[in-house]
C-alpha cells in the first residue's frame, strides 16, 4: 500500500525551517545507503518542509535525470516506507537536484552559489542552507574552506547555515586540532556538526534510559556488579564499493575509534546533570 504522510504536529511542536540541504560526495556509498533513504523517510512521514531542496555535489558526470534515477534505485533498496509509493517518490524527487564539480576547484564554489541563489528564489527560502560532507575525509578541508571563500558559510538577515562532518575527523589527534583550526577559520562553533551517524540509532539513544531510568538495573550498573563489558559489531555486509575509502582510513579509525568507542562511554559513562548534549558530551 502507499506511505501516507504522518502529521508532524504528532511528534514535534514544529517543523524545521524551510530550507536547501547541499550533500557533498552525493554519488557516494554514505549519501545512497543512509542519507537519501533517510530524507526521504522525513518527507514521507510529514518532517521534511514542503519549501526546501536537496543538491547533490559531486565529481561523477551524470544530469538531474540520471542522479534521480539513482537516487530511486537507494530509495527502493534501503528506504523503511517500502514499496516506495510513486506519488510519494515524484514529490521527493522533484526536490532533487545535481550539481557536478571539484572539491578543490574555487569556481564550482562560485557556480555551485548562483545556483543555490536560483534555487532559494524557486522555492521561496530565507537562505537557510545545511551543507553535509559525506565525502573522503581528506577534501574536508578543500570543501570547508571553499565553502567560506565563496561566502556561503555566512549568516546574514537571521538565516542559518550549518556543516556537518562525517567521522573519521582527522587521522589522529594532532590532525583533528588542525582541522578544528581551519574549519573554523570559515565557521563559527555554533554552525558546526561533527557527527557520528550510530548515536543517531534509536537502540543507542535508548542505552541512557535503560541505565538511569529503569530502577531495575541503575543500582547494578557499576563496577562492585559487572566483571567486564563486551561489545560486537556484527556487520551484514562486506567492504563492497568502499574499497579506497578503506584502504585509506583503515577499519580502526572506521569504526573503533568512533562507533565503538562512543558505545563504551555511553555504557561506562557517570550519570550526567541533564539529558542535553554539553552535559551528555561531557561525561562521556
Amino acid at each position: 500500500p502507499a506511505v501516507q504522510p504522518v502529521a508532524a504536529k504528532k511528534r514535534f511542536d514544529r517543523l524545521p525551517d524551510p530550507c536547501g540541504v547541499i550533500i557533498f560526495g552525493a554519488s557516494g556509498d554514505l549519501a545512497k545507503r543512509k542519507i537519501i533513504p533517510a530524507l526521504y523517510d522525513l518527507s514521507c512521514e510529514g518532517l521534511l518542509p514542503e519549501r526546501s531542496y536537496i543538491v547533490g555535489f559531486a565529481r561523477s558526470e551524470m544530469d538531474d535525470k540520471t542522479f534521480r534515477a539513482r537516487m530511486g534505485e537507494a530509495v527502493n533498496a534501503f528506504s523503511r516506507h517500502r514499496p516506495v509509493s510513486a506519488a510519494a517518490w515524484d514529490a521527493f524527487a522533484s526536490r532533487l537536484t545535481y550539481f557536478r564539480g571539484d572539491y578543490k576547484d574555487p569556481t564550482a564554489f562560485d557556480g555551485l552559489s548562483r545556483r543555490l541563489d536560483t534555487l532559494d528564489s524557486k522555492y521561496r527560502l530565507e537562505g537557510n542552507r545545511l551543507f553535509y560532507l559525506s565525502t573522503p575525509p581528506e577534501v574536508y578541508e578543500d570543501v570547508s574552506r571553499l565553502l567560506g571563500g565563496a561566502g556561503l558559510s555566512r549568516e546574514e538577515e537571521g538565516r542559518w547555515v550549518r556543516l556537518v562532518i562525517e567521522k573519521p575527523f582527522g587521522r589522529d589527534l594532532e590532525s583533528a586540532r588542525a582541522l578544528n583550526t581551519l574549519v573554523k577559520q570559515s565557521w563559527h562553533e555554533r554552525q558546526i556538526y561533527r557527527i557520528d551517524h550510530y548515536l543517531g540509532k534509536e537502540t543507542v539513544q535508548n542505552i541512557s534510559v535503560l541505565r538511569f531510568a529503569n530502577g531495575i538495573f541503575e543500582p547494578l550498573w557499576n563496577r562492585n556488579h559487572i566483571d567486564h563489558v563486551q561489545i560486537t559489531s556484527s556487520e551484514s555486509i562486506g567492504v563492497e564499493g568502499r574499497a579506497g575509502y578503506y584502504e585509506e582510513a583503515g577499519v580502526v579509525r572506521d569504526m573503533f575509534q568512533n562507533h565503538m568507542l562512543q558505545l563504551v562511554s555511553m555504557v561506562a559513562m557517570e550519570p550526567p546533570a541533564a539529558f542535553d548534549a554539553e552535559s551528555m558530551r561531557g561525561e562521556k
